[in-house]
This record gives structure tokens, sequence and C-alpha cells, in this order.
């Protein structure tokens, strides 16, 4: 994208958020986030139907062009995401997380992993009855995209719901491990559909996966830490509020861009170092003076870069290639995300209930507030171009939306009764 097209780009992402964002304030009163996609939705959807009355319009070929040309899977994984992490972790209780570091381990890891199986073999049966040929390894790459809850979106909803600390810590923390878990599963399997799927390249041996997930997830958290650390020893030596959040500023980007360059984990990285800068940064290296700072720049930040990349997904209406079996598949899978993702919190919170109990309401809690977003979207939107990928985008895209929409709106009632 050239300099001149993308300041175009972002001039018109930003200028559209805020309109959005005052129409939602002023007359529909949704939260925020919701707000923004819900409108930018209905937009895109009356621009395909005035598309569909005046074709000389050409209105989805050009938003079409325009969104390829922003490339949502590079401004979100490659840009967006590592601030917004980091600006999430920034708020994220340690001693809360350490606390409950069993229930979100397990749920971050093995959830995943158990949602991403599920997923994948019911997709496959499903498009298989419906007709649409989709391979067994190419739905188990839908299955890891569509595993991970986004912390983005979760995060965003639970500024707007009053959930006890135990519960809220859970929902928090898995949702911030389990987007750089759920990474990590995508990249092993888009490498098993590549290379053992029939579209060329190596197999891929289990010694590869166990190296892949070890390298991306463990090398990512001894990067973030050690970052982390250096930024804190940095910061804790001086006294200068602009400096040291220009400091936090430097260690997202140098953290994000060094795992990217040694094939480790960048949420997982960023995660880490925000929640070492976050609790024992603002408690030991700050003043209070800087510690207003750094939080007020982060939360500025993550609103605005929340409002853009809302809106870029009520957009994304546009790229969808729809067919009557597609819908279907979509619908269906709804339910059966819902269901897997229900089994994969249930199996390893009843276990570890053996040991110590839970909040009341935990699991479907859990299940319905394990909202699912950008970042999904963005991982179809990173696969090789063909027939597939558009199927996969379309059913991720529904997901997605049924999750931010209807889930986000109605979490508020689920919790009213299901904790008590």
């Amino acid at each position: 994208m050239s300099e001149f097209s993308f300041l175009n780009a972002a001039a018109v992402i930003v200028t559209l958020a805020a309109l959005f964002g005052y129409i939602n304030h002023r007359w529909l009163g949704l939260p925020h986030a919701i707000g923004i996609v819900v409108i930018a939705l209905l937009a895109s959807l009356g621009a395909i139907a005035l598309d569909a009355i005046f074709p000389a319009l050409a209105l989805q070929q050009s938003v079409r062009a325009i969104l390829a040309d922003i490339d949502f899977h590079d401004v979100l994984m490659k840009g967006m995401l590592s601030f917004l992490l980091f600006a999430g972790a920034l708020h994220v209780n340690l001693d809360d997380l350490l606390s409950r570091k069993w229930a979100i381990g397990t749920m971050a890891t093995a959830g995943v992993l158990m949602s991403t199986f599920m997923v994948g073999f019911a997709v496959y049966g499903v498009s298989s009855a419906l007709g649409i040929a989709i391979p067994l390894t190419y739905c188990l790459v839908f299955g890891a995209l569509i595993a991970p809850t986004d912390p983005v979106a979760v995060l965003g909803i639970l500024k707007t719901v009053k959930l006890p600390q135990s519960l809220e810590a859970k929902i928090a923390g898995e949702s911030l491990f389990n987007d750089g878990v759920g990474v990590v599963v995508f990249i092993i399997m888009v490498a098993i559909a590549g290379g053992g799927g029939g579209h060329g390249g190596e197999s891929v041996g289990a010694l590869d996966v166990i190296r892949l997930f070890a390298q991306e997830a463990l090398g990512g958290a001894a990067l973030g830490l050690a970052a982390g650390y250096i930024a804190y020893r940095a910061m804790k030596s001086i006294d200068e509020h602009n400096l040291e959040v220009l400091i936090t500023l430097a260690l997202v980007m140098l953290t994000y861009g060094v795992a990217a360059a040694l094939h480790l984990s960048g949420p997982i990285a960023v995660v880490i170092a925000g929640l070492l800068i976050g609790n024992r940064g603002t408690r030991l290296a700050m003043s209070e003076k800087t510690r207003d700072h750094v939080q007020k720049f982060w939360s500025l930040l993550d609103e605005i870069m929340n409002s853009a990349l809302f809106l870029l997904i009520g957009f994304e209406v546009f790229a969808l290639s729809i067919s009557g079996n597609v819908v279907a598949l979509m619908i269906i899978a709804i339910p059966i995300a819902l269901a897997a993702r229900f089994i994969s919190v249930a199996t390893p919170l009843t276990l570890l209930s053996l040991r110590r109990d839970f909040t009341k309401g935990a699991i479907p809690v859990l299940t319905w507030g394990g909202l699912r977003g950008g970042i999904s979207v963005a991982l179809v939107l990173s696969l090789p171009q063909s027939a597939i990928k558009d199927t996969l985008l379309a059913v991720t895209y529904g997901v997605v939306i049924f999750s931010i929409v209807v889930q986000g709106l109605t979490v508020k009632f689920v919790v009213k009764h299901m904790v008590k």
C-alpha cells in the first residue's frame, strides 16, 4: 500500500469509527464495540442492496478493492494486535491470574486443542453432508482459528459487565493466553494442511509439531519476560513520565518485531511483557504521575484501535462469497462452535473442581462470554487464495458476527441469571 493510500485509508477508518461511535452513543446505546460492528454491518448490507438495485454503482467491487488494499490480516496480526494485547494485559491483576493458573492454563492449552479437533471433525462431517468439499486438514485449520476466544472482544465486553473477581480473572486470563496458543495451533495446522494435505511441501511429523509448539509458545514467553524485565529496569532507574510511556511503546513494537523475526509467538511475548509492566512495573518502577500517564495512554490507544478493528469486522461482509449450502454451514457452525466451547471449558473445570470449588455459573458464563472476533477473521484471511478459503471465510464471519452481536449483547443477562 502506498503512503498516500495508507493515510487515506486510515483517515476513512478513523472518521467512520468516530461517526459510528457517535451515532451509537447518541441513539443506540449499545456497548461501544458492538455498536460499531452493528452499524458497520448495516451500512455494508445497505450498500450491497443498493449495488444490487443499481449495478452501475459497483459499490461492492470498490469496497472490496479498498479492503484488499488494507489487508485485514496484516493490519491486525502485524500491527494492531501487539498494542491491543499489551493494553489488555496491562490491566490484569497478576496475583489473581496466578491464583487461578491451573484453570486458566488448562483452558488455554488443553481447551483450545479439544475445541480445535471437535469443531474440525464436526465441520468436516457437516460440510461433507452438504456437498461442500473441504479436506479434513482444512476443517482442522478452521477449528484452530475459531477455537481461541478473542481477548480484544472479551476484554471489551468485561468493561460492561459486573463479575465476581475470581470469574473475571479466569475469563480475562484465558482470553489473553488462549489467543497466543490458538495462533500457534493454527500455524501448526496450516503447516500440516499444506505439507500433508496434498498441496505440496514436506509432511509434518509429531516431533515437528512438538518442536514448533515449544519454539513458538515457550520461546515467546521467554522473550516477553526478558524484554519486559529490561524495560522494567530502565523505567525503575528514571522518573520521567513521557519517556516511560515511550519505553512501553518501544517495548511492544520491538518485542513483537523480534518475535516475528525469530519465529516465536508475538502475542504470548507481549502478553507476558504487559503483565510484568502492568503489575511489578506499575507498583515498583513508576511514580504516581507516570502510572497515571501510562495507563491513560494505553487506555486511549486501546479504545482507538478497538474502534477501528470492530469497524473493519463490520465491513468484511463485502469480502464474502456465499452460496446456499455455505449459508447452511455458517448457521450450523455456530452451535458447533458453542458446543465445543462448552465441552472444552466444562471438562478441565469439572476435573479441577475435584480439588477446589469454582464460582457458581463459571461454565455457562465462560462458554457464552468466550467471544470470537477479529483474530479469527485475520487468521482465515491469511490462508492461500482458493475456493476453500472463501468458504472458510464465510463460515468464520458468521460465527464471529453471532459471537460479537448476539453473545456480546446477552452475556450480561447470562451473568445475572447464572452467577449468584
